[in-house]
């Protein structure tokens, strides 16, 4: 997993509440066991007509939203359904943080593992991003805070065994394959 300290990007905004994962990627689309190409059939139903051309009034199909590596939802991001996929889905179009006033909390589990950064702020600091979209914004994982382009700053919780794993660019697999040499130290010393 790539290390994930600092994001500093452009903000999408995305003001639809409860978005759940089959929304985020239309269940056929989990068919497929590799996360590349996953990016493209983000949202496929919001952003495609049925002969699969773009709909140009969808947020991500828009030319401002190039290139915007944070996206600021509306409440309830990521209900539903536990697939795996979505957080997937985000990290391959280019997303590397999800900006909310809740997300759910499998959702935010499975992204905290895929190198996504759930952020949950309180209701003024989200109305400002909704209200400013295309804005830059800075987030720190290791100081826990999000910080807006006029300088209002907004802490957000983060499970500190998740923030460090992406402090550090590791997965639960490859923590644990680090800690093997104190694994075998306990166990011999166990008997």
């Amino acid at each position: 997993m790539e290390k994930v300290t600092t994001i500093t990007a452009r903000t999408v905004v995305l003001p639809v509440e409860n978005v759940d994962t089959d929304q985020i990627i239309p269940a056929r689309f989990l068919k497929a066991t590799s996360k590349v190409g996953l990016g493209s059939k983000l949202f496929a139903d919001w952003r495609f007509a049925g002969d699969g051309a773009a709909k140009p009034d969808f947020v991500l199909n828009q030319p401002a939203a190039a290139g915007a590596r944070v996206l600021v939802a509306g409440d309830n991001f990521g209900c539903g359904s536990s697939r795996e996929h979505a957080p997937w889905a985000l990290v391959d179009y280019g997303f590397r943080a999800v900006v909310s006033t809740s997300i759910a909390d499998i959702f935010r589990n499975n992204s905290l593992k895929n190198g996504l950064v759930p952020i949950v702020v309180d209701a003024a600091t989200h109305a400002k991003l909704l209200a400013a979209p295309n804005t830059e914004v800075s987030v720190s994982v290791d100081d826990q805070t999000l910080t807006l382009a006029d300088g209002t700053r907004a802490k957000f919780p983060i499970d500190p065994f998740a923030r460090y794993c992406l402090l550090n660019g590791v997965d639960e697999l490859e923590f644990l394959l680090s800690q093997e040499a104190a694994i075998a130290a306990f166990e011999a010393k166990r008997g």
